[in-house]
């Protein structure tokens, strides 16, 4: 008897824990590229980066002039002159080396201004997503661009146009 009433809540318990688990799928690369707005932001974001890139180059490119006018006039100067090119060369790979860090470094100009541009976009997508997914009752969503281990899911769990359409972007 005891057996079989072990067996019975074991079953019970168990059976509770089976409760089906609703989840479902964004697409995160199609929603932002259904937004204009994050459009125009990567579109700034390459255009000041390009500026950036050309200043570091116009500055690398100073210090590359400097040294092969150094290497062509070398036999031509005193050891004075030898040193003060010499410092000037290196000031100059230092401004290039330092003006390129303050632009492109992790927490660098490029990263701040991307933060600034695509930071609210991002969160407008992630308060429609939780909006929707709190009230169709998913526990878990998922975004199948950034995840490789997703090899097939039913299109029928893809929510995406439907945070477009939340956003005010319908498709």
């Amino acid at each position: 008897m005891k057996k079989i009433a072990l067996c019975f809540a074991l079953f019970c318990l168990s059976a509770v824990s089976v409760v089906a688990q609703k989840f479902a799928l964004i697409d995160m690369e199609y929603i932002m590229s259904n937004i204009p707005a994050y459009e125009r932001a990567n579109e700034q974001l390459n255009q000041t980066s390009k500026r950036w890139q050309m200043e570091v180059e116009a500055l690398d490119n100073e210090a590359k002039t400097l040294y092969k006018n150094y290497q062509n006039e070398v036999a031509f100067l005193s050891a004075e002159q030898k040193k003060a090119r010499e410092q000037a060369i290196i000031a100059k790979e230092k401004e290039a080396s330092e003006l390129k860090k303050k632009y492109f470094a992790p927490q660098g100009e490029l990263y701040k201004k991307r933060q600034s541009l695509v930071s609210p976009i991002q969160d407008e997508v992630y308060a429609a997503v939780k909006g929707i997914s709190e009230s169709r009752g998913f526990q878990l969503v998922l975004d199948r661009a950034s995840d490789a281990g997703i090899i097939f899911a039913s299109p029928s769990i893809d929510i995406s146009n439907e945070v477009l359409a939340k956003l005010g972007y319908a498709r």
